[in-house]
């Protein structure tokens, strides 16, 4: 029986992934991935250079700061955001994509801007179901 190296392995789960399957990686990724704070912060911050905590707030209508928190530090651990704190008084913490997150950015931008494009189209779609199931 043949040996395999750990990279070997690795390489070979790696072609393995399978994003039906909801115990792959893949699959958990996705699903972080659509959510829509995650694509709301990933689209505020393609827009240029780094932004502090209170902008992404700011800017990110709706989102409360437990949850800005928790999407920046999950964002922050998969590698999509870096983040650079400035010794200061008070300190500054600033927050910009890493490469992994600009690539990223362009298709959740990407379906930002569909949704903003199409949001009549889909209204529209929703009134005539509605109208013919009497909901």
């Amino acid at each position: 029986m043949a040996t395999t190296t750990a990279a070997q392995r690795r390489e070979q789960a790696r072609l393995e992934y399978d994003a039906f399957i909801r115990g792959c990686p893949t699959n958990q990724l996705l699903g972080r991935l659509s959510d829509k704070w995650v694509s709301l912060v990933v689209a505020a911050l393609s827009g240029g250079g780094p932004l502090r905590y209170s902008d992404l707030g700011r800017k990110i209508a709706g989102v409360s700061p437990k949850m800005l928190t928790q999407t920046l530090r999950t964002l922050e651990r998969d590698g999509i955001l870096a983040r650079t704190v400035t010794p200061s008084v008070p300190v500054r913490v600033d927050y910009e994509l890493t490469p992994l997150g600009r690539s990223l950015a362009l298709l959740l931008t990407a379906v930002k801007d569909w949704a903003e494009n199409h949001i009549d189209e889909v209204h529209a779609a929703r009134e005539r179901y509605d109208e013919g199931n009497d909901v």
